[in-house]
């Protein structure tokens, strides 16, 4: 206090200014410390654990041997790359194009590989044969270290085998009516050695996409049998549309015709016993009065030649009487008669 007035100093009234404390090396040595620490927690949680979704396997291994393989979820490691994780697509359908490949950016939208897709037939011709190939991935460890290049070696499989059978199959097979049997023995055979090579690659699909010859002039000659080959399928379905109608009609009629032969056969039959019938009665009558019926045939017989003539018996006696008998009983008396002749009895002149 000086001449009635106080002064205050805050550095406590000696009249020096404070200086700010400096942190001594202690303190910067704990908070280094702690600044790694918690780095070090935070590298060590993201690297202990990881996720596969439902299109993915995780091959994990374990100081680069191959300890397991996981499905989706959310999935614990050791941290600090002990054990690694790599995903593989399974559930997705992958392709090759073998012949040309997609291309958006051309007006086709595709382009043309001449060195994949051109081949020589079974009877030394030339085409253009285009191929879609899908597989997907069956086992991920296989995949992974099974081989260098897998789908480089399916890639190149699928084109042995694929110049194999277009090699042994005639020209108008692979243009024309032989491609699902084409797809079907490359499949088949792909699939043989895939088997064996074990590279965890599955086929699952193999297509023509086209197939064509390598001129134009051959292009419009293959179509022109193409179709005449449906023209001769469509005449033969006709064909047998109208021998499906037409069977059933003769059918009927041969029926019909069996039915009046059948009627003819048994009208012919009791027509023949009926004459026997009259036969063995005419044969009874014979055997008791013999000279009589021999004359009545004969009478008979006349006047079946003679129809419409009326005739008369001429029975001369022994006395020289002349008697002359119409034969009445044995002509229709409606019917007209001709003049009297007298035919010659048994016996007589």
């Amino acid at each position: 206090m000086e001449n009635g007035t106080y002064h205050w100093t805050p550095d406590g009234g000696d009249g020096k200014k404070s200086r700010p404390k400096r942190p001594s090396g202690k303190q910067v040595g704990k908070f280094l410390i702690a600044a790694v620490a918690v780095i070090l927690v935070l590298v060590t949680a993201s690297t202990c654990w990881y996720t596969v979704d439902d299109k993915h396997q995780a091959v994990v291994t374990t100081f680069g041997k191959v300890t397991d393989v996981t499905g989706a979820g959310v999935h614990f490691k050791l941290p600090f790359g002990i054990q690694k994780a790599q995903k593989v697509a399974v559930n997705v359908y992958q392709k090759i194009e073998l012949g040309y490949r997609t291309d958006d950016s051309t007006p086709e939208g595709y382009e043309v590989v001449d060195d994949e897709g051109k081949m020589i037939t079974g009877d030394y011709n030339i085409v253009n044969v285009d191929f879609f190939v899908e597989y997907k991935v069956s086992n991920p460890e296989r995949y992974l270290y099974g081989s260098y290049s897998p789908e480089e070696v399916l890639r190149n499989l699928i084109q042995s085998q694929i110049r194999n059978v277009v090699g042994s199959t005639q020209v108008d097979a692979v243009l024309t009516d032989g491609k699902e049997a084409i797809q079907m023995q490359v499949k088949s055979l792909v699939t043989e050695v895939l088997q064996e090579y074990d590279i965890g690659l599955t086929l699952v699909d193999v297509k023509i996409q086209d197939a064509e010859p390598p001129t134009q002039e051959v292009i419009e000659a293959f179509k022109a049998v193409e179709t005449a080959k449906q023209q001769a399928e469509t005449v033969v379905n006709q064909a047998k549309a109208y021998q499906n109608a037409q069977i059933p009609k003769a059918e009927g009629q041969a029926d019909q015709l069996i039915q009046n032969a059948e009627y003819l056969k048994q009208a012919r039959i009791n027509e023949a016993t009926e004459q026997v019938a009259m036969f063995q009665a005419m044969y009874q009558e014979y055997q008791r009065n013999p000279e009589i019926t021999r004359s009545r045939m004969y009478y008979e017989a006349i006047s079946q030649v003679l129809p419409g003539v009326k005739l008369y018996i001429n029975t001369t006696n022994a006395d020289g009487v002349d008697m002359v008998l119409p034969l009445e009983s044995f002509v229709d008396a409606g019917e007209p008669a001709t003049e009297p002749t007298t035919p010659p009895t048994e016996g007589g002149d």
